[in-house]
């Protein structure tokens, strides 16, 4: 009988078969991150998303994240259903909220928000329309005003200039034209008279000859939950733990974000940092030197650890059912999973 101790072919295959163990528990660690897909606008206001993905705050959760660009926010809800993308960073929609009805979405936290001394959501005119007497927003009665879609935000923001200036809503000419890029081209050219958006897209255009800045958005709406983290239905209910660890590391990269840019309390250097990591997503195609100044004035508060302003969401929701955008017997239970983040 041959002895293991002296048998070399044994020998080899044992230490094969180690070799072969240990690898194996390499790749199956190195591939146990849950991989996922991030829907996002190019804006500064979704900083918290790619201040987690570049300094590995996802990585630290578990989560291999693939971030996916869209040009406006209905077409994210979209793609949450369709399976996608996995989260979504975006404003409520009608078609967010038809969706939710449909069992399809949830939204589970809270992101951009306005919040008195902090600049938000500016409303614009052409310089064609200024020059008409379009200098306030009450000056919108009888004028266009660009929305992406019917049921937007942009949508519900003129309502609320309309409401709380004292003019019939219908009284805003509504233009769809389905694209941010396609609004800022019309507003620039004069073929819109208004618009409102975000401070880093406004006070970029505001520096230029061709648009000019009219009024605060927060001035409306002063508690506008302006966007929201939403997920799959399925998401919500199965795999809660996915989750939380996606909204545990996107809250680390709002931390970063509202100390860097926003408090300011992380210092010159710590702010300089983010605006060049915010720089490889927004305004990518411009020079760092034209770019900086637009992303560092236009930051707005992030909800710290995602909370939800849930007062604005039913805000909204009555408004989108006000004007049949969405069925009046859909509950604010419907559209929102409270469970993950603190509400108010």
């Amino acid at each position: 009988m041959i002895s293991f101790s002296k048998c070399k072919v044994c020998k080899i295959l044992v230490t094969g078969i180690v070799a072969a163990a240990f690898w194996s528990g390499c790749i199956s660690t190195a591939s146990a991150a849950d991989k996922i897909a991030v829907g996002a606008l190019r804006f500064t206001s979704h900083a918290a998303t790619f201040v987690a993905y570049e300094r590995g705050y996802f990585k630290d959760a578990g989560l291999d994240v693939e971030i996916k660009f869209f040009q406006a926010a209905q077409p994210i809800a979209v793609a949450i259903a369709s399976g996608d993308v996995d989260f979504g960073i975006a404003p409520i929609s009608g078609g967010l909220i038809n969706l939710a009805n449909k069992g399809a979405i949830k939204v589970i936290g809270g992101v951009l928000h306005e919040e008195p001394g902090i600049d938000g959501q500016m409303i614009l005119a052409s310089k064609k329309a200024y020059d008409a007497g379009l200098t306030t927003p009450a000056a919108l009665k009888g004028r266009s005003f660009g929305i992406t879609q019917a049921g937007s935000s942009f949508h519900y923001m003129a309502h609320k200039i309309a409401d709380k200036e004292g003019f019939a809503r219908s009284d805003i000419k509504l233009k769809p034209l389905q694209k941010v890029g396609a609004v800022i081209g019309a507003l620039k050219s004069g073929q819109i008279d208004g618009w409102s958006i975000v401070p880093h897209i406004a006070k970029s255009l505001a520096k230029g000859p061709t648009v000019e800045v009219i009024g605060k958005v927060s001035d409306y709406i002063p508690d506008y939950q302006v966007t929201t983290v939403f997920t799959s239905a399925r998401n919500a209910a199965e795999k809660k733990d996915l989750v939380k660890r996606f909204l545990t590391a996107f809250s680390k990269g709002a931390d970063d974000f509202n100390s860097a840019l926003v408090d300011k309390t992380a210092g010159e250097a710590a702010a300089d940092d983010m605006v060049k990591l915010i720089h490889k997503y927004v305004y990518a195609s411009r020079p760092y030197e034209k770019a900086a100044p637009s992303i560092r004035n236009g930051a707005m508060r992030i909800n710290k650890n995602a909370k939800l302003d849930i007062t604005n969401v039913k805000d909204q929701l009555n408004w989108f059912q006000s004007e049949n955008l969405v069925p009046k017997s859909i509950t604010l239970e419907t559209i929102v999973d409270p469970s993950f983040v603190e509400t108010y």
